[in-house]
């Protein structure tokens, strides 16, 4: 990414380093694959992994924005990364399947305090119009972070003996993190003497346009956490793929998410921002709906693909869409957005009941397919402000 003139890269590579320990939550598919084989668990349990740690999306990103008003962007950042690294750690000391879920819940809160408060602070790095692009440019890096997370319990399998082994890693990344952004000094507004309300922040779901934004966060949301989920699943069912080689499949999925994360990120300092969603939003449909017949490894692997990469920037496009709306409340509406990852917790399980009540992952695609319907829908009504 290329920085503007008056920032060095010096302190946006920092903040953008942050979008890898944000892609921590993307460990998720290759967390739920692992534990339900590991603790014997039915698809309906299996699918209420990710709603550990999407829930907190929820629950607490109106309350970070709040919290980021008064304390600002920066120690809101450092406040993520500690509560996650207690997290990381947990279940290394001491590993069992309630540990696991208390590191997922951990994980969650952490990652929600970050996601809320780290776009904003990218703002203070990058100005004017190549927020989409660098919106873009931190889900590349986020992308890359999801494409390392199989590969990453891979090798803590096969090498250090056990995939528990991922946490301490991901504890060492974050402490990296955590000290490069404490040795980065950046300037950002005065924090506010006091915080706006709960009721204030949700008021802002009165206008259209933020409300067609929160709601399509909530279903991009949902479409990467499933694909996320679904893709070794479908893998196993239809293909016959034995167990650890279809969690990689993961990979595909995410590798073809950060061509498109970067591509994009191109593509959107020379295109408008809908239009660029339109023609890749499209592209996602039509896969969708060619996946629920596909049946060989190389078929699955590919429709898979070509929805990471269709779908790679429409997160980013629809966050900016929101802050450009309203752009004298990007705290609140960062929170606003940032509550709408909340699909991640409410996808999945909806894909896990109507699996087990189908006997197959047909039921997963006909949820991800609803979502996916929505975002063309909001292709064609949404209104944006360059």
């Amino acid at each position: 990414m290329t920085n503007n003139s008056s920032t060095p890269l010096s302190k946006i590579l920092p903040v953008l380093f942050g979008f890898f320990i944000m892609g921590f939550v993307d460990v998720v598919g290759t967390l739920t694959a692992y534990a339900k084989q590991e603790f014997n668990l039915s698809e309906t349990l299996a699918g209420f992994i990710p709603s550990m740690i999407f829930i907190w999306f929820l629950l607490l990103s109106v309350p970070t924005a709040s919290l980021m008003n008064k304390i600002g962007r920066k120690k809101t950042v450092q406040l993520s990364n500690v509560i996650t690294i207690i997290g990381m750690i947990i279940p290394f000391i001491s590993f069992n399947f309630h540990n696991c879920m208390l590191a997922c819940v951990l994980l969650g809160i952490g990652n929600t305090i970050l996601q809320v408060s780290l776009n904003p602070l990218l703002t203070n790095v990058v100005k004017g119009d190549m927020l989409s692009s660098s919106l873009t440019a931190g889900q590349v890096v986020k992308a890359v972070s999801a494409v390392c997370a199989p590969f990453i319990a891979l090798f803590a399998t096969n090498t250090l003996g056990n995939w528990q082994y991922i946490f301490p890693i991901y504890a060492v990344i974050t402490i990296v993190s955590s000290l490069w952004l404490l040795a980065t000094p950046i300037r950002e507004e005065a924090p506010g003497k006091a915080s706006s309300s709960l009721a204030s922040s949700f008021r802002l779901l009165s206008d259209r346009t933020v409300l067609l934004c929160f709601i399509g966060i909530l279903f991009v949301v949902g479409v990467d956490v499933g694909m996320n989920t679904v893709t070794p699943k479908l893998l196993i069912e239809r293909a016959g793929m034995e167990y650890t080689n279809a969690t990689l499949g993961i990979s595909v999925y995410s590798l073809c998410r950060t061509i498109g994360a970067l591509i994009g990120a191109a593509m959107l300092l020379k295109m408008s921002d809908m239009k660029y969603y339109k023609i890749h939003i499209f592209i996602a449909l039509l896969a969708i709906a060619v996946l629920f017949f596909a049946q060989a490894e190389i078929a699955i692997l590919a429709l898979v693909g070509v929805i990471g990469y269709a779908c790679s920037s429409i997160f980013s496009v629809i966050f900016s869409i929101a802050l450009k709306a309203r752009p004298e409340k990007a705290n609140e509406i960062s929170g606003l957005m940032v509550t709408g990852i909340c699909g991640g917790a409410i996808i999945p399980p909806a894909m896990g009941i109507l699996s087990d009540a189908t006997g197959s992952q047909v039921g997963s695609v006909l949820v991800i397919s609803i979502c996916i319907l929505y975002l063309v829908t909001f292709s064609l009504t949404a209104k944006t402000t360059k």
